[in-house]
């Protein structure tokens, strides 16, 4: 049976980026067809490689953020390299990059440059703070873009320091903005017959956007939203509970149909019947009595028997998973969330699995994260570079 195509098939994305946000946006666009040449310094390549856990040497995150991505080296500071990356963009219909502001221009490889190479191209930009206003020139990593866009001042209890979430999550979601912001600039080309253009991403800028009422709350009514622990402040019940057998569940009762449901299953038909508890403002103004109540019921059971309590009554509640529960749970397993590959030396290994799924054209992993520099030759040679140009390249140091 063919193979349908993937959506972006036919789309070539130049990768300069290094970590988090650049590679990861530039993945998502290689899990749905394009082919995506990331670019590598020849003296090691993405410092993601040796991040985290290492397999023989290589990261495993690695394996997953470059999937499906060829590998190339090019050093930026010698002026062959630089002209063989040029050349490479002058093809490209996409450009990922997140260098810090004013490095692409002093390399000679800024937008003015590539734009009258190719007028078609769409150039995404990932920095700490964007192209352009006072703080364009700072360095700004995802947890400064956290920090200042939001999300750390209320993440958290309100006892305690601001925390992360766990993960470098403003990095991917200054990543997601990029795809959008790629697919859009594209979408304009091809219907409305406009050039390439700049998508120009700040990593705090793409956390203040998730950041939900948080202005006009500030803006009508002076209110600073600040850390509130497991709860949905303003939205009651909806919070985390320690079971007696030491475990969390997350109980989301929030509707005013699903309290009642809620009520009732755990003993307290009267609560359910209460006409100050028939909506979301009258709980809010009982939080605390609410809150107890529900802490004391899930710590008098195992985890076992609260859920199946919840599942029964139709309240929506999971356990907070881990790794472990995810592998082994049969709705990750029925929609395809983890996938099989091999790492170098034939070891078989689970990697995440693709979101969003299409249901014609879905994505898939063609092959995992791959050598530094495997594909320098074939893209050089596909470039006009003869073997004698490409050895002679490789012996200047330009790749």
């Amino acid at each position: 049976m063919t193979e349908p195509t993937k959506p972006l098939a036919g789309l070539k994305v130049v990768e300069l980026g290094t970590l988090i946000a650049g590679p990861f946006c530039t993945r998502i666009m290689g899990e749905f067809g394009a082919e995506v040449i990331k670019v590598e310094a020849p003296d090691g390549g993405d410092p993601l490689r040796k991040w985290r856990k290492l397999y023989e040497g290589t990261s495993l995150w690695w394996y997953v953020q470059a999937r499906n991505k060829k590998s190339v080296t090019a050093n930026l500071k010698h002026p062959e390299g630089r002209e063989f990356v040029r050349k490479l963009i002058a093809e490209a219909d996409i450009l990922v990059e997140n260098f810090r502001p004013g490095v692409l221009e002093k390399l000679g490889l800024g937008w003015e440059t590539l734009k009258a190479d190719n007028p078609g191209l769409v150039m995404v930009r990932l920095s700490g703070f964007g192209q352009s206003g006072p703080y364009k020139d700072q360095p700004g990593f995802g947890a400064v873009g956290e920090s200042m866009g939001g999300l750390r001042y209320i993440t958290g209890f309100p006892d305690r320091p601001p925390v992360r979430t766990g993960i470098s999550i403003g990095d991917s979601i200054a990543a997601l903005w990029g795809a959008i912001g790629a697919l859009m600039a594209l979408r304009h080309k091809e219907v409305n017959g406009g050039a390439g253009q700049v998508v120009d991403v700040a990593l705090y800028e793409a956390v203040f956007a998730m950041m939900e009422s948080l202005v006009p709350e500030f803006d009508v009514f002076g209110f600073v939203r600040e850390r509130t622990g497991n709860i949905m402040p303003g939205i009651t019940p909806s919070n985390t509970h320690t079971t007696k057998d030491g475990k969390h569940v997350t109980i989301g009762a929030n509707g005013d149909a699903i309290f009642k449901r809620f009520m009732k299953a755990i003993g307290r038909p009267d609560l359910a019947d209460d006409p100050t508890l028939a909506d979301n403002a009258g709980r809010d103004a009982r939080r605390d009595e609410i809150y107890g109540l529900i802490d004391g019921w899930v710590g008098e059971h195992d985890e076992a028997d609260v859920l199946a309590t919840l599942a029964a009554a139709e309240v929506p509640s999971s356990r907070v998973y881990d790794i472990a529960d995810m592998v082994a749970d049969p709705q990750f397993i029925a929609r395809q969330m983890f996938e099989t590959a091999r790492l170098p030396g034939g070891k078989e290994f689970r990697l995440p699995g693709i979101v969003p799924k299409l249901s014609v054209t879905p994505g898939r992993t063609e092959w995992i994260g791959p050598e530094l520099g495997a594909h320098t030759d074939a893209v050089l040679a596909g470039l006009g570079y003869t073997a004698e140009r490409i050895a002679a390249l490789r012996a200047g140091g330009a790749i």
